[in-house]
């Protein structure tokens, strides 16, 4: 089932052409990575994806079933506020708030979702820790957490991996691989080649205003 369709689409700011030509589909189940150097494009064409840029020409098709809060999206960490005066509960708790309508409390179901996420991703011990106290790749299993503890059917992740060393980069990737073999669908955009392509199912790499796709299984 094609989650993502993009048609010979060309992506860029106002009529800035940045890339073009780009044909791909994001299949449920695949593992999907987004690769070039900077200033190829990755983070253009992801905005462009996820409808936060229209695109010059072509087109990109998202299935209906992403159209209800089905994309969790987790953004370069350089994007991410990293002063939230809260605790690693209460940020994993947050990613209950699209599951509540016009509710303004928390109920069990969204507390039990919180508390299952946090120990998905091995960090219920540091439930009542301060968010702007924890390591690089602390601070990433909360996030992914939070954008998990409400299931999603799409997970797109830019640059997980901006500021944390070889270790956390290494158990960020492995995280990642786990919840894909679990059956969840990831789209990531990184410039680290090497790495992802022993993980990713699917290869998309932006170069000298084209692209050039790789199926890898």
């Amino acid at each position: 089932m094609s989650l993502i369709t993009c048609d010979n689409m060309a992506v860029g700011y106002g009529d800035e052409l940045v890339c073009e030509g780009i044909s791909f589909s994001v299949e449920q189940g695949d593992y999907l990575c987004i690769v070039g150097e900077n200033g190829s494009g990755k983070s253009t064409l992801l905005k462009t994806i996820l409808g936060l840029l229209p695109p010059i020409s072509g087109t990109v098709t998202v299935a209906e079933v992403l159209k209800a809060g089905q994309i969790g999206y987790l953004p370069q960490t350089t994007a991410i506020r990293e002063d939230f005066p809260a605790t690693v509960h209460e940020i994993v708790l947050s990613g209950m708030l699209p599951s509540m309508g016009r509710r303004p409390f928390y109920g069990k179901k969204e507390k039990a979702n919180a508390v299952a996420s946090m120990e998905r991703f091995g960090i219920a011990a540091i439930a009542d820790r301060n968010f702007t106290k924890l390591s690089g790749g602390q601070k990433q299993r909360v996030l992914l957490a939070r954008t998990l503890a409400y299931p999603k059917r799409l997970l797109v992740l830019d640059e997980p991996t901006v500021g944390l060393d070889i270790v956390a980069s290494e158990e960020l990737y492995s995280l990642v691989e786990d919840l894909n073999a679990s059956g969840q669908t990831i789209m990531m955009v990184s410039h680290d080649a090497a790495a992802v392509e022993k993980y990713a199912n699917k290869i998309v790499k932006l170069t000298d205003g084209g692209f050039r796709e790789e199926d890898l299984r």
